[in-house]
């Protein structure tokens, strides 16, 4: 997977420095892969990634795209903590059929398989785009960007946040979020009839009711107006419909 990066925390600091940061509970690590992301303090997001332990080490694996970003970000909240960043040549290798010796299970829905951290990357044909659209799992630079909030974008059905963990960058707007608001905007599987370009406007009734996003079998992700969200949506020449599920 040349699209990812492998960074590496090291230092007696590190994992506590990473959990006073993101927003999963970095002492899970022992159990395998945690799918976490770095937030503004308005609780906005920066960039989302896979953690593993590597002995007393920590390897972020993140889009190749932020890696250079993030990286400078981690250095930057270091001071005076034990703690080292460095870019590594480590690759990722993915996939959905039975998995080689040294695989972590991806956290995010057991769908997506697994991951090894090595000399050699690659994937074995799986078909991502269809996998994510039917679990409404967002990609970093489709789905996610920097105005995206992490719980529209599903983070928590996805095991990215950890609600009793205590305090990280942007967790009071996230709890606040959580608690004592309803969310009216969100990521959703929806049905699709034809095709547009990702990120094409959806309309209900002539007013902006969404952005189509990744679309795979007749069906696609959508960032939706929840309170316009309903059959007979429009993005582009493409027919859009969402149906709540019940419950």
């Amino acid at each position: 997977m040349s699209d990812r990066r492998i960074l590496r925390l090291t230092g007696s600091d590190a994992k506590p420095f990473l959990q006073g940061l993101v927003t999963n509970n970095v002492d899970r690590l022992d159990g395998g892969l945690v799918y976490a992301a770095l937030l503004t303090p308005q609780g906005k997001y920066l960039a989302d990634f896979l953690l593993a332990a590597d002995g007393e080490a920590v390897l972020l694996d993140v889009e190749a795209s932020l890696a250079e970003g993030l990286l400078k970000r981690l250095n930057m909240y270091r001071l005076r903590a034990d703690v080292q960043v460095e870019m590594t040549d480590l690759q990722v290798k993915r996939g959905t059929g039975e998995p080689p010796a040294g695989a972590h299970a991806d956290p995010r829905h057991a769908a997506m398989g697994w991951r090894v951290y090595g000399a050699e990357g690659g994937d074995d044909g799986s078909d991502w785009d269809a996998i994510r659209v039917a679990h409404c799992i967002p990609e970093t630079g489709i789905e996610l960007g920097p105005e995206s909030y992490i719980l529209e974008a599903g983070f928590e059905a996805l095991n990215g946040v950890d609600f009793r963990k205590g305090c990280y960058v942007g967790q009071e707007v996230t709890a606040r979020m959580k608690h004592k608001t309803e969310l009216r905007k969100g990521f959703r599987t929806v049905d699709v009839d034809g095709t547009a370009p990702v990120g094409t406007e959806i309309t209900a009734d002539g007013k902006p009711a969404g952005t189509l996003f990744t679309q795979s079998g007749g069906k696609g992700i959508a960032y939706l107006r929840l309170d316009r969200a309903k059959d007979g949506m429009l993005a582009g020449e493409a027919r859009v419909a969402w149906r709540p599920q019940a419950g």
